[in-house]
């Protein structure tokens, strides 16, 4: 038996908390579905999906029995968490988030990283921290707010049937994961 019995995971974080690494990484372990938020929302050129349209991919996506998503969609959550059977939340401090944000937009805009449907980070977009379109921008708008939101979202009872498993730091999740990994090899 699986140490990890559940067969359908939303991992929640802000902006490079690291959802998608860790969401990847779950879905491999456990042979699930992997599902990135994100590359169902943006169309090319940094478009968004309309909303119709980004909850018909999450709902094609999340109707089979095994997956693993990434993503805080607040758009989607009424598609997601219903049919979820466990949640990750990714709550690092600040400090780690920002610092992991910087190298992470440093680097896909300097090895021009494509990412979903030929879009490509420009580091000079993400500087202008006045700019909706700036994930710093958006870091600092939303950091604080979901630290207050998650917990009371968690507490409806609509959601008491989620299994919430709470990191406050990298070092926890990996230590997790690496006993995730050890105990499926020797079970």
């Amino acid at each position: 038996m699986s140490i990890f019995p559940f067969k359908r995971t939303v991992v929640i974080g802000t902006t490079s908390s690291g959802k998608t690494t860790l969401a990847s990484q779950l879905a491999e372990k456990l042979n699930a579905d992997f599902i990135e938020l994100d590359g169902l929302h943006w169309e090319a050129n940094w478009v968004e999906a309309p909303d119709e349209i980004f909850r018909e991919r999450v709902d094609k996506a999340t109707s089979t029995s095994n997956w693993v998503v990434a993503g805080n969609y607040s758009v989607a959550r009424d598609l997601i968490w219903p049919r979820a059977q466990t949640l990750i939340w990714l709550d690092y401090p600040f400090h780690i988030v920002f610092w992991r944000l910087l190298t992470r937009t440093l680097r896909r805009s300097i090895m021009r990283v494509e990412l979903w449907h030929g879009n490509r980070e420009s580091f000079l977009t993400h500087l202008k921290l006045w700019s909706e379109n700036s994930l710093f921008h958006w870091l600092f708008k939303t950091y604080w707010r979901r630290k207050r939101e998650y917990p009371m979202l968690f507490a409806l009872p609509e959601n008491s049937h989620l299994q919430v498993i709470h990191f406050k730091h990298p070092k926890e999740t990996e230590a997790w994961l690496n006993n995730l990994e050890n105990d499926e090899r020797h079970g």
